[in-house]
């Protein structure tokens, strides 16, 4: 019922409204600002001169000789090659994930295995393994350590006994 009512509303007087909105005088345009090219036409003296023919700077630009030269790449195996690299202190048994094919890693840096061990040693004694200890063991960088033993934490796994009571159960009657 309201669909109707407010049809006849939009539609009341439609094509007198329509004749009356495209006769309304339209917008003037913004004035349009004088270009670049504009200017150039004015002055033929500035089209001249640039259509000329310059002899001295022609032959300044004929004696001008550049060489140049590709610069040299230094392919990625002798970059590899350069970085210091330290063996590893612990791997998996067996070969799991292709890791044993890993026999050192770059100083600065560690392996998956050798970050697990460390957080756990830390975690089971910070006194013995401290921040500097770690550093030193794996040739890191202090502030990296400590940031990995502060925002990184191993697994906890937490058995919970079953309860000694049996719990109650509905009987069915």
């Amino acid at each position: 019922m309201g669909g109707r009512i407010t049809r006849l509303f939009r539609n009341f007087n439609l094509e007198n409204r329509a004749h009356r909105e495209i006769g309304r005088a339209k917008p003037l345009v913004a004035p349009r600002y004088p270009s670049r090219t504009d200017t150039v036409e004015q002055k033929p003296e500035i089209n001249e001169s640039i259509h000329k023919k310059d002899d001295p700077l022609l032959s300044l630009l004929k004696s001008v000789y550049v060489e140049s030269k590709d610069p040299q790449i230094i392919k990625q195996s002798q970059a590899v090659e350069e970085e210091e690299r330290r063996p590893l202190k612990f791997s998996l048994p067996g070969d799991p994930y292709g890791i044993l094919d890993i026999t050192d890693v770059p100083k600065g840096k560690l392996s998956i295995v050798e970050a697990l061990t460390a957080l756990n040693s830390h975690k089971q004694s910070p006194e013995t393994w401290s921040p500097e200890k770690i550093a030193q063991e794996y040739s890191l960088d202090l502030k990296d350590t400590k940031a990995l033993l502060d925002f990184f934490v191993p697994f906890d796994v937490k058995i919970l006994p079953p309860k000694t009571e049996d719990p109650k159960q509905i009987k069915a009657t």
